[in-house]
C-alpha cells in the first residue's frame, strides 16, 4: 500500500546558488524513503513543476550515503542576485518549492495477529 505526501514531510531541504544557478540539497529523514524520493524527484519532474521558473537545464546528483539529493538548477534565478529585480534573488525559496511537490510512499504492510 502506498500514499501520497508532502516531501516537507520527509525530507528537509537547504538552496545555495551560483549566479544564476540555484541548488537545492533534499536531504531524506528515514532511509526507506529514499527510493522513492530518487525515483520520482527527477530533472524531468523538477522543469514540468516549474516551467516559468527553471530555463535552463536540471541536473540531480544522487548522495546515497547521506540519503540526499543535489539538485542544480540552471537558469534559475532571473539572472542571479546582481541582475535580477525578483525579490528572492539568491534563491531560498527554492527550498520549500522542492518540498512542497507530492511523493508517494510505500508503506509497509501490516500484519494481523490472531
Amino acid at each position: 500500500m502506498s500514499r501520497r505526501m508532502r516531501l516537507w514531510d520527509i525530507a528537509h531541504a537547504r538552496a545555495g546558488d551560483k549566479g544564476d544557478t540555484s541548488n537545492v540539497s533534499v536531504w531524506v529523514e528515514d532511509a526507506t524513503h529514499y527510493a522513492a524520493v530518487l525515483r520520482q524527484i527527477t530533472p524531468e519532474r523538477i522543469r514540468a513543476e516549474f516551467p516559468r521558473l527553471v530555463q535552463g537545464p536540471v541536473e540531480i546528483h544522487p548522495v546515497p550515503h547521506l540519503l540526499g539529493l543535489d539538485i542544480v538548477m540552471h537558469r534559475a534565478l532571473e539572472g542571479g542576485v546582481n541582475s535580477s529585480l525578483n525579490l528572492d534573488g539568491h534563491g531560498k525559496s527554492w527550498s520549500y518549492l522542492i518540498l512542497r511537490l507530492e511523493v508517494e510512499i510505500d508503506e509497509p504492510s501490516k500484519t494481523r495477529c490472531r
